[in-house]
């Protein structure tokens, strides 16, 4: 294994990691942005009123997204496997 192996492993591993944080990431930035939305329309200026709702969609989409998630992270320790088990010698 040389360096262009270790470096497109380490670029396949941050992808990874991109990819199967994406859901509930962007789950906490919509109900994020839609709680603020209604703050500032209502004018209720409750610190705690975000916390909540923003921690229930964010379980219930890891709960949905974790198919995916566990095939994005698999198919990378896949890639790592096969890369470990890779001709042997000069």
């Amino acid at each position: 294994m040389n360096q262009a192996d270790v470096l497109d492993l380490l670029r396949s591993g941050i992808w990874a990691v991109i990819w199967a944080s994406a859901p509930p990431l962007m789950v906490a930035l919509v109900v994020g942005f839609g709680i603020s939305l209604l703050q500032a329309l209502t004018q209720i200026q409750e610190a705690t009123l975000s916390f909540v709702p923003k921690i229930a969609l964010i379980m219930v989409s890891i709960v949905i997204a974790l198919p995916f998630m566990f095939h994005v992270l698999s198919n990378y320790m896949e890639q790592i496997v096969s890369h470990i088990g890779g001709p042997v010698g000069p």
